[in-house]
C-alpha cells in the first residue's frame, strides 16, 4: 500500500490535512453511503484507488487499483492515535445510522447498536466535559472509532498522519487498526489508556501497549484515508491498508477524557467523518 508519487513536503501536506480533515480532496466525509440516499448526486471520481470507509460486511468491490497489503501492525511503526466521533465504517454492531451531519463531518456515521441498551449508571453525566471542541463535547453513550496508524517508516509516534514517514521514507506502507467503542461512566469499563502508546516499543517497533482481541477478527481490505472533506466525488489519493473489529467494545468516557488532556499525538477531541462509501467502483474486492 504506497502512497501517492510526489515530493516528501507534499506528503507531509497530503497527510497533515488529511488529519486535520481540510482538504477537497481528502479525508472527507463522502457523498456515498447514506448521503446518496439523502439526494446527493455528482459523478463519481475516477483513477483514484479503492477508497475508505465501508460497510465491512459486504464483500463486493470493483475497483482495479490494485496494491499490496501492508505488513502486520506488529512489524511496523505505530505512528498516530486519533479517533472519530460515531463510527466512520459500518457492520451489524454499529448500524445505527447518526444522521446527515453539520456539513463538517460531525454528527454523522454510525452508532453502536449496544449504545441504545445502557443502563442510567452507564450514563449518568460525567463530573467535567470530555474531549471538549468547537464542534461539542463526548458523552456517555456516544460511539467513537479509533484509528492506530502504523507506518513502514523508521519513525517515532507524534502529532498528525505527517508523523507516519520522512524525508528517508516518503512513500510508506500505512496499517490502521480499528476499533468502533461505547462510551460508558463506568470505572469498571475498559481503561483507554491500557490502549495508549507511553513509549512502549516492542522488538524495535513502536507499539500501543494493546490492541483490541476480543472483538472479533479484523476484517482487512485496501482502501484510502478518510475524513469530512472526502467524498465520492472527491477521492482520496492516499492508499491505506485496513484492519476493522467488528464488533463494539464499552470504554470508560473518563478515560478517554484524561487521554485527551494528554498523550503524545497531541490529540484532544473527535474528528468528523467521512460518508460512507458504497459506490462498488471505489471499493476494493474483500477477500
Amino acid at each position: 500500500m504506497k502512497l501517492i508519487k510526489g515530493s516528501y513536503a507534499g506528503l507531509v501536506v497530503a497527510l497533515c490535512l488529511f488529519s486535520a480533515g481540510a482538504v477537497a480532496s481528502d479525508s472527507g466525509h463522502g457523498h456515498a453511503g447514506h448521503g446518496a440516499e439523502h439526494g446527493m448526486s455528482g459523478a463519481a471520481c475516477v483513477g483514484f484507488g479503492p477508497q475508505t470507509p465501508r460497510d465491512i460486511d459486504s464483500l463486493q468491490g470493483e475497483n482495479k487499483r490494485a496494491f499490496a497489503m501492508a505488513p502486520s501492525s506488529r512489524e511496523m511503526n505505530l505512528c498516530n492515535i486519533h479517533f472519530h466521533k460515531n463510527a466512520e465504517h459500518k457492520a451489524k454492531a454499529f448500524s445505527i445510522y447518526a444522521g446527515d451531519g453539520d456539513g463538517h463531518g460531525y454528527e454523522s456515521g454510525y452508532q453502536c447498536n449496544i449504545s441504545k441498551e445502557l443502563s442510567k449508571a452507564e450514563l449518568a453525566s460525567t463530573a467535567k466535559p470530555v474531549c471538549k471542541s468547537e464542534h461539542g463535547e463526548l458523552k456517555p453513550g456516544d460511539t467513537i472509532e479509533v484509528h492506530w496508524v502504523h507506518s513502514s517508516c523508521d519513525v517515532k509516534p507524534g502529532k498528525g498522519l505527517g508523523s507516519c514517514l520522512s524525508e528517508a521514507c516518503a512513500n510508506p506502507d500505512l496499517r490502521v487498526e480499528t476499533q468502533v467503542f461505547t462510551l460508558v461512566n463506568d470505572p469498571g469499563a475498559l481503561d483507554f489508556n491500557t490502549l495508549d502508546y507511553d513509549g512502549n516499543v516492542v522488538n524495535g517497533f513502536h507499539q500501543a501497549k494493546a490492541l483490541p482481541d476480543n472483538t472479533g477478527k479484523p476484517v482487512e481490505f485496501t482502501g484510502s484515508t478518510t475524513g469530512p472533506k472526502y467524498t465520492e466525488q472527491a477521492c482520496s489519493p492516499l492508499q491505506v491498508t485496513w484492519s476493522v473489529r467488528p464488533q463494539c467494545a464499552k470504554v470508560d468516557i473518563n478515560t478517554v477524557g484524561k487521554w485527551c488532556e494528554s498523550n503524545a499525538f497531541e490529540e484532544d477531541h473527535a474528528h468528523g467523518v467521512r460518508k460512507l462509501v458504497t459506490n462498488p467502483r471505489l471499493l476494493s474486492k474483500i477477500r
